[in-house]
């Protein structure tokens, strides 16, 4: 009996191995960078994802600041960057304000940008006044996807929603390979805004943009495409790839280019 034991005992982390490894996902080898496989190969922009966390009472005194000292800054014709939309989060995360920039050139552009910024004194004193009204603040580099609309200025009034993905690692190219199908499903009421990919910061995000003209409007196109033929098999497909994932639901600042 106890020699059963432990024969028995011995053959289980070897069964247990064996189980494990039918359920362990197999990325197939790459000879190149996703960046390089799924980013638009005809610009090369770099985008910055910009989230703070605002103290309560500061919200309003954050926004005015903003709407006063940003366009000024960026719209000068020195500095290769413009604001692609500047909004407060509605549903979600509270006293939040969320902003996405883009930098015509990539990294160069972004270096070349913060080197002026730092040597800019009213940019200075902005930060400085800024800070005092945060609680937390965290950015991201992001590129585009291939397969996305090119983020563009549009008129409103709208309701923007942020939809974004951890991913599991090394999942990129496989969510890139079914979302290339899935954004034809998505844009009937050219609801699409942009896609983006993580460069630096948290890694394996992705950030889905979409507008709409309110909350019943986002229902009734999220339901339609569910009638859609391959709509439910591309949500089946992608769902394993996800580890978390989060909904904002945004209002456009007066000076954002999204309205």
């Amino acid at each position: 009996l106890i020699c059963r034991g432990l024969v028995s005992s011995a053959s289980r982390p070897r069964e247990d191995s064996w189980l494990k490894s039918l359920f362990v996902r197999k990325v197939d080898p790459r000879k190149d960078a996703h960046s390089n496989l799924l980013a638009k190969r005809e610009t090369s922009s770099l985008y910055k994802l910009q989230i703070h966390n605002v103290k309560p009472e500061c919200l309003d005194a954050y926004n005015k600041l903003c709407q006063e000292v940003l366009p000024k800054i960026h719209e000068e014709k020195h500095y290769p960057c413009a604001l692609v939309g500047t909004w407060n989060t509605w549903y979600g995360e509270q006293d939040q304000a969320v902003h996405l920039w883009r930098y015509e050139g990539g990294y160069p552009a972004l270096n070349e940008v913060m080197s002026k910024l730092r040597q800019n004194k009213e940019f200075t004193e902005f930060r400085k006044e800024r800070g005092n009204m945060l609680l937390s603040r965290k950015n991201q580099l992001l590129l585009e996807f291939s397969f996305w609309n090119e983020p563009v200025p549009r008129e409103g009034p709208n309701i923007y929603e942020l939809r974004s993905y951890q991913l599991r690692p090394g999942t990129m190219i496989e969510w890139g390979n079914y979302w290339a199908r899935a954004i034809r499903f998505r844009q009937d009421k050219n609801e699409a805004v942009g896609g983006f990919f993580s460069q630096i910061g948290q890694l394996y995000m992705v950030h889905h943009l979409w507008a709409y003209k309110d909350l019943q409007t986002r229902e009734d196109i999220r339901n339609a495409a569910w009638h859609k033929p391959g709509w439910d098999e591309l949500v089946y497909y992608t769902v394993p790839l996800i580890q978390e994932m989060e909904s904002r639901i945004m209002i456009p600042l007066k000076i954002s280019p999204l309205q």
